[in-house]
């Protein structure tokens, strides 16, 4: 059975992209610890990190950097937290989000119900900090 994530990135569930090539995709989560919280997926379905083969592992984690990047310009942020914690769905998925201290590194702190407009907005202003480190 294809994972959540398969779903989102096939398009039969919605999904807010901010990033996408043919191997990895990176797109908002539905639970943010902090707002601009994102997901970095190989298209690929492989459930553990460790045994993913090291060019994906690779890949995945050059997009997380980006996306990092990006999210720490998005949110006016010094750094970006990164975690893969592996446990919530059985598909590779690298978490990704402004951080200004430990507390933010919080799955217990997310926001269960954060509005679409809010996941809109940071949406838009990942995409537009993603434009200006690619021009």
């Amino acid at each position: 059975m294809a994972s959540v994530f398969t779903m989102i990135i096939n398009r039969e569930i919605p999904g807010r992209f901010v990033y996408e090539d043919d191997e990895v995709v990176a797109f908002l989560t539905i639970e943010p610890m902090t707002p601009g919280h994102t997901l970095v997926v190989p298209r690929a379905e492989v459930d553990n990190w460790q045994t993913v083969e090291p060019d994906l592992f690779n890949r995945v984690m050059a997009v997380a950097q980006h996306i990092g990047r990006a999210v720490s310009r998005a949110f006016d942020t010094e750094r970006s937290g990164l975690i893969i914690a592996g446990l919530e769905v059985p598909h590779l998925h690298v978490h990704v989000f402004p951080a200004r201290d430990l507390a933010d590194f919080g799955f217990a702190n997310v926001d269960r119900s954060p509005s679409p407009e809010s996941l809109d907005e940071a949406q838009a202003k990942i995409k537009a900090a993603l434009a200006e480190l690619d021009s």
